[in-house]
């Protein structure tokens, strides 16, 4: 089902999705369409509701019950059942049906006007009797009171068909040449006819004489050509008011006391009016159809109240009497079916439209067109098709243009010659994307609507911090917090634009004290907690420390081991030139007060012997300030564990 919005008017179309199956498939065929998701999910009013080519003509009896189509190919007439929602019968003609008209409250009696100037009457069995008239005829009526058929067409004569004698009666003359339609009034059975010259005549059929004229075509425009506008319709709504559709696209209201309009409505589409109907609900409002367009507009002020274009050229129109639900027939196998609530409730026969439609505005719906690519200028610009605005191509909307989509594609197929090649690379990507997303790890899908209150509950729970997901510790008796993003109670809260959350609203400062007390709260528990994460930290980094430490020791030890092996038990002063390269070495890997120590320790030197020792610091000096200095850099600069190893270095 499809749903536009027109002027803040909700219409909803019932036929938008259905396939129109071919009568010539096979039924395994035929079932496998059935079996499609877009056909299970469609609603189909009633049960083949269309015609194999078009459908031309339409009208509903008395009592309700039963609703008329004509059409073709071959020509036809199909019933339905409106209790039964399906087709009760199906009749073919001929030749192809102008005009029917229903006698009877049931579908017992019923005439049609052919093309080949014949007039038939069926019965329940079929085809009951058959008339031909002189001329071609265009439109007729039925006087119940006389029973009486009143036909107009291409000649300056009413003729009258007597159905209880069963034979033509005098006809009326007129001085107008012909004559489009016609209709009886059924408060008063006057009857007005509109001619070609667009004149409305009336006649009282009592006295066979004209009652009255009204020339129609000075109100209308004259912008048609050479012609004078013609009347195309008419339509009494009760004793006194009429409506008259003219060839021109323009609707003149009368009242039949004055020979003046007192108001007009124009279509703007310079189309010939072909049905008129007074809303039998809401008398301000009236259904008017051309080939382009339905409006349904106020018959005071002028006013659309909403319009349905389908374009597709339409033939008829039906408003079941006093719902909302109007039928119109087309061009097109389909006979659409459309229901506006504004207009009224939906038939006795089909209550449940008014269920689905209620569920239907509890969710937002955009204005959506089927089969037409919205494009901007810019757009227009790029595939090169600026040139068409004006046309009938391109309908102006808003800030930018509506096409049809085939013209769009192939447009866009000569201007983008390399457009498959990118979408076989978009189709690569996307893949190679998916394979990816299937080894990340999945990450919290956030709505939109109250997006700060959802990422506070799922931090609350702890989905967004793989840390504290780990330490969470909830109660028994505490529900976790994404309970209520996944709960359906609460669903409408993250979904409908309606419930966000206004910081400004009078209702949300008055709580603002407490938002923000309770905000506290959670900063305060957040800082213990980090305070509890940092103290085991510590712990664990302490514990870290004397693992290292005990591992320190071990090599101090096996250090040591080393410098006592390398070091002789006696150290003897001897000159510089005279101390070997292994004494050497030694000596290097002693520290300066290990050194010190060890000449303390000796015994007294003599002068030559503080000779050699003088030689000994002085050429040992320069070398051992290096030492200390590169032991002090190694001390600042190394990590703790390694102070040791780099002193047994030194």
């Amino acid at each position: 089902m499809q749903v536009t919005n027109v002027n803040d008017v909700r219409v909803y179309n019932l036929t938008c999705g259905q396939k129109a199956i071919p009568e010539w498939i096979n039924d395994d065929k035929r079932k496998k369409l059935k079996k499609e998701a877009d056909v299970k999910q469609r609603i189909e009013l009633i049960q083949g509701f269309e015609m194999p080519m078009l459908s031309s003509s339409i009208t509903m009896t008395r009592d309700g019950q039963y609703i008329f189509v004509t059409g073709a190919y071959k020509p036809r007439v199909r019933c339905y059942d409106v209790n039964e929602l399906s087709l009760k019968f199906e009749r073919c003609f001929d030749h192809e049906c102008i005009q029917m008209k229903v006698l009877s409250e049931d579908y017992s009696k019923v005439v049609f006007m052919h093309a080949n100037r014949y007039i038939e009457f069926h019965s329940q069995v079929g085809n009951y009797h058959t008339i031909r008239t002189p001329k071609q005829g265009r439109d007729f009526d039925f006087r119940y009171s006389s029973c009486d058929l009143y036909s107009v067409g291409a000649t300056d004569e009413i003729y009258r068909f007597n159905l209880e004698q069963g034979q033509f009666l005098e006809p009326i003359q007129s001085k107008s040449t012909g004559f489009n339609a016609c209709q009886f009034n059924p408060e008063h059975e006057l009857f007005a006819c509109g001619s070609v010259e667009g004149h409305l005549e009336c006649y009282d059929p009592r006295a066979r004489a004209i009652a009255g004229q009204i020339d129609c075509a000075v109100y209308a425009n004259s912008n048609s050509g050479s012609s004078l506008p013609a009347v195309s319709c008419v339509k009494f709504k009760d004793a006194l008011n009429l409506a008259v559709g003219m060839s021109t696209g323009e609707i003149l209201l009368f009242d039949i006391r004055s020979d003046k309009p007192y108001f007009i409505k124009d279509h703007n589409y310079n189309l010939p009016i072909k049905r008129i109907d007074f809303h039998a609900q809401n008398d301000d409002y009236i259904l008017s159809i051309d080939r382009k367009i339905c409006k349904i507009w106020n018959r005071h002020t002028g006013k659309n109240l909403t319009s349905i274009e389908l374009g597709i050229p339409l033939n008829d129109m039906l408003n079941v009497p006093g719902s909302g639900l109007i039928c119109l027939t087309n061009d097109s196998p389909k006979i659409s079916v459309y229901y506006i609530p504004t207009l009224g409730n939906a038939p006795k026969w089909c209550t449940f439209l008014d269920n689905i439609t209620e569920e239907l505005e509890e969710k937002p719906a955009d204005t959506v067109y089927d089969d037409y690519k919205f494009l901007t200028l810019k757009e227009l610009d790029t595939l090169g098709l600026s040139h068409l605005i004006g046309s009938d191509l391109l309908r102006a909307y808003m800030h930018g243009y509506f096409m049809d989509i085939r013209l769009y594609n192939q447009a866009k197929t000569v201007a983008e010659p390399f457009a498959f090649a990118e979408y076989r690379k978009k189709k690569l990507r996307e893949k190679i994307d998916l394979k990816r997303e299937k080894s990340r790890v999945p990450l919290p899908i956030v709505p939109t609507v109250n997006k700060d209150l959802a990422e506070k509950l799922l931090h609350d729970e702890g989905d967004l911090s793989t840390k504290k997901k780990k330490k969470q510790k909830t109660s028994e008796n505490k529900e976790p917090a994404s309970s209520v993003l996944k709960d359906t109670r609460f669903q409408s809260l993250f979904t409908n634009p309606d419930m966000q959350i206004d910081a400004n609203h009078e209702a949300f400062k008055n709580i603002a004290p407490l938002v923000s007390r309770l905000n506290k709260q959670s900063v305060v528990e957040d800082d213990s907690a980090s305070a509890d994460e940092y103290q085991e930290e510590k712990e664990e980094n302490n514990e870290d420390d004397d693992m290292m430490g005990d591992i320190l020791t071990s090599d101090e030890e096996e250090e040591e081991e080393k410098r006592k092996k390398l070091t002789p038990r006696k150290t003897k002063l001897v000159p510089v030139g005279e101390i070997n390269e292994e004494d050497q070495e030694i000596l290097r890997s002693l520290s300066f007060n290990e050194r010190a120590k060890r000449a303390s320790n000796s015994s007294k030197p003599t002068s030559t012997h503080l000779h050699h020792t003088n030689e000994i610091k002085v050429s040992t000096n320069g070398k051992r300030r290096k030492i200390e200095d590169d032991h002090r850099k190694n001390v600042r600069r190394a990590p703790r564990g390694r102070m040791n190893s780099r002193r047994s270095e030194t």
